[in-house]
């Protein structure tokens, strides 16, 4: 949803008080596309001051928009060259007016400060909203030149203006829609003016001003009519409705009662009881149980009607959340994708090796039988004459059908010779090709281990990645693969050997004592201690989901594989259940209990099996196993990757998790009492 120009104007109607007489105290440029403004504004007498203020200005292709922010994003170590003109124009400059211009999505704001000769000048800065066509203009007034533009372009992009310094600034190309304002001109000009046929949002979308896809799908909601309908199909009295619902909203629109509405998704997984009212840092803590709203509005709009609402206090409040949201969620996708390319490469990768090795292993399977058939020509070496190409002799090596090629007990069996080699030559021509299968086997058996037991591992890094719901949690399995050296470090480089650490450390002594020599001895008296930076606070770990069972028992699940490892071996006793779906990659669960305790009730016990299948890569599927056992037979082998385990003494259970029961224990979650 991008903002229309109804809903602009009543931000501008929001915003105008505060922003109107402001100073500019600094710009800046955190990104390619948006500027920030730092404004104080005017001190009214018998108020308290107020403080500064940040008015966002973005001209992206995808969310451009105005509306003031509390946070900061961090700035380019170079400002850019749009930067340096605004600051060089507008810092210290004061804001006479901000507008709309004849309702449409240009806002335009008029700035007054000294110029060069230290004479009052004005300056407009103007802000075109038009999808991917959006910019940002510095505008001379005195002589209608533009300063510069966040995106320039000439005439090789646009026949129609130039955006480039120096060149006259000429407003973006009139749709030729009108705004009338009586019932029986607006009729005749929406059925003169459009293809009958057009249904009724396109005919409205085209014919007059202000108009945007979501406003027009509201008047035709309002008036109680399908948006699908051809224009030919309304009557005069589903035109009557039309209009007054364009009266409402449009021609009387400095009267409408505002109500800022964000809308979200219907969603019974979502925590709507702990969707909390707009606060600064509330993106930060967003996860997939509080989605992303799919719409904000300035007053309730009928065709929402089977979303979520929430109001907000302003429209500024509902603008900040939802592009923060938004913005939020598309950073996080966007990681995620960056994640899921890199392990779903590394999984490529391992499934080639995986198949070679098994080829490898196959083919010297293949050549296992050489054993016996050098045995058989040893039995048989009287009856082999010279330069013989082949010999049939009795197979008495089996007393049942052998099982590759179901050849009868005492059959004859016919072995090819090399007529070049002597028979003896020839048996142990067949012993070398068994010695070699057999040592092929034994070398290529624990690789092919190691590499299934990395893809399974992969396999559980992109369930992981699927789940996490937060950054933190992106980063954290960001970090995982660092360590796993699936990504390079950018700080620290490739890792020295040992024998590279030893020498640097010896050079380093030797230039120690060296500089001790030249500089003569200082007295420990006169030595000033060495002081140590200060270290940067890290970042706390991310907690495991909690969850309550029907019976009232805390259910955690890990939500990556360190987690895993962090509650299974840090956090969880001995004697709690630890479950997992079996050979299938997925969360661990626990169940704690207490010492008395040896198995949960069986409710609690079905309920964190589903809980297992449903963060697994089997979440889809029936009849699932889960292994339970106690954590305490929990073991994990030498250098195994993070959340990999073995036991041997289990039990397990094969389950259908019920989607709504799976339901239910999701909107438990952080609703349990604290650890």
């Amino acid at each position: 949803m991008s903002l229309d120009s109804l809903t602009l104007h009543h931000l501008i109607r929001e915003l105008a008080p505060q922003l109107v007489d402001a100073r500019v105290d600094r710009i800046h440029q955190p990104e390619k596309d948006e500027v920030h403004l730092h404004l104080r504004p005017k001190h009214l007498s018998g108020e308290r001051f107020p403080g500064p203020i940040r008015l966002l200005l973005n001209a992206g292709s995808t969310s451009a928009r105005l509306h003031l922010i509390q946070g900061s994003k961090p700035n380019p170590t170079s400002p850019p060259m749009f930067c340096m003109i605004l600051r060089k124009h507008l810092e210290g400059a004061r804001l006479l007016n901000i507008y709309q211009k004849d309702l449409d999505r240009i806002v335009i704001l008029i700035f007054q400060n000294y110029n060069e000769r230290g004479d009052l000048q004005e300056y407009h800065l103007t802000l075109e909203i038009m999808g991917k066509h959006s910019n940002l203009i510095l505008i001379n007034p005195l002589t209608g030149a533009v300063l510069d533009g966040i995106r320039r372009y000439s005439h090789a992009l646009s026949r129609h203006r130039e955006i480039l310094p120096g060149r006259p600034y000429i407003s973006p190309p009139t749709q030729q829609k009108t705004l009338p304002t009586d019932e029986t001109t607006w009729i005749e000009t929406l059925l003169s003016r459009t293809v009958l046929e057009l249904p009724i949002v396109g005919a409205l979308l085209k014919t007059f001003t202000g108009m945007s896809p979501e406003l027009s799908r509201e008047l035709a909601a309002r008036a109680g009519l399908n948006e699908d309908t051809p224009l030919d199909h309304c009557g005069q009295i589903d035109l009557s409705r039309l209009y007054q619902t364009y009266a409402e909203l449009l021609l009387h629109r400095d009267t409408t009662p505002m109500a800022p509405t964000l809308y979200y998704p219907a969603n019974p997984k979502a925590h709507w009881s702990h969707v909390p009212s707009y606060t600064p840092s509330y993106a930060d803590t967003l996860s997939v149980t509080q989605v992303t709203p799919t719409a904000f509005t300035f007053t309730p709009y009928t065709q929402y009607a089977d979303h979520h609402p929430q109001r907000i206090s302003t429209l500024n409040e509902a603008l900040s959340l939802y592009y923060e949201t938004r913005s939020l969620s598309n950073k996080k996708e966007a990681s995620r994708g960056s994640l899921r390319r890199i392990v779903q490469d590394a999984c490529a990768h391992t499934g080639k090796k995986i198949s070679i090795y098994q080829d490898a292993i196959d083919k010297a399977t293949q050549t296992l039988p050489a054993q016996k058939l050098g045995e058989l020509l040893m039995a048989n070496i009287y009856r082999i004459p010279p330069k013989a190409t082949e010999i049939t002799v009795d197979d008495y090596t089996q007393t049942d059908p052998a099982p590759q090629t179901d050849t009868p007990a005492g059959c004859q069996l016919t072995i090819p010779l090399d007529p070049q080699l002597t028979p003896v030559a020839n048996a142990q021509l067949y012993y070398r090709r068994y010695n070699k299968a057999k040592a092929a086997i034994e070398k290529t058996r624990p690789l092919l281990e190691t590499v299934q037991s990395e893809y399974a591992y992969l396999q559980s890094l992109l369930i992981s990645i699927e789940l996490a719901q937060t950054p933190q949690e992106m980063a954290e399995i960001h970090t995982e693969l660092i360590e796993q050296k699936y990504i390079a470090s950018k700080t620290s480089g490739h890792p020295k050997t040992s024998s590279e650490t030893r020498k640097t450390s010896r050079k380093t002594a030797n230039r120690q004592q060296l500089a001790a020599k030249t500089s003569g001895k200082t007295s420990a008296s006169n030595a000033k201690p060495k002081t140590r930076s200060p270290k940067t606070p890290s970042t706390p770990p991310s907690r495991p989901h909690q969850y309550l069972s029907s019976t009232g028992h805390i259910i955690i699940v890990g939500r990556n594989n360190k987690q895993n490892d962090r509650m299974t071996w840090r956090e969880a006793h001995s004697h709690d259940m630890w479950l997992h779906v079996k050979n299938i990659p997925g969360s661990h669960v626990i169940v704690p209990l207490n010492e008395t305790e040896e198995f949960p009730d069986d409710a609690t016990l079905l309920e964190a099996a589903a809980l297992a299948i449903h963060f697994s890569q089997a979440a889809h599927s029936s009849h699932v196993p889960v292994d339970y056992t106690h954590v305490a037979q929990i073991k994990k082998p030498n250098a195994a990757k993070p959340g990999m385990v073995v036991y041997d003494r289990n039990w397990t259970l094969f389950l259908t998790p019920d989607p709504a029961v799976i339901s239910t224990l999701l909107e438990t979650e952080d609703r349990h009492p604290a650890p």
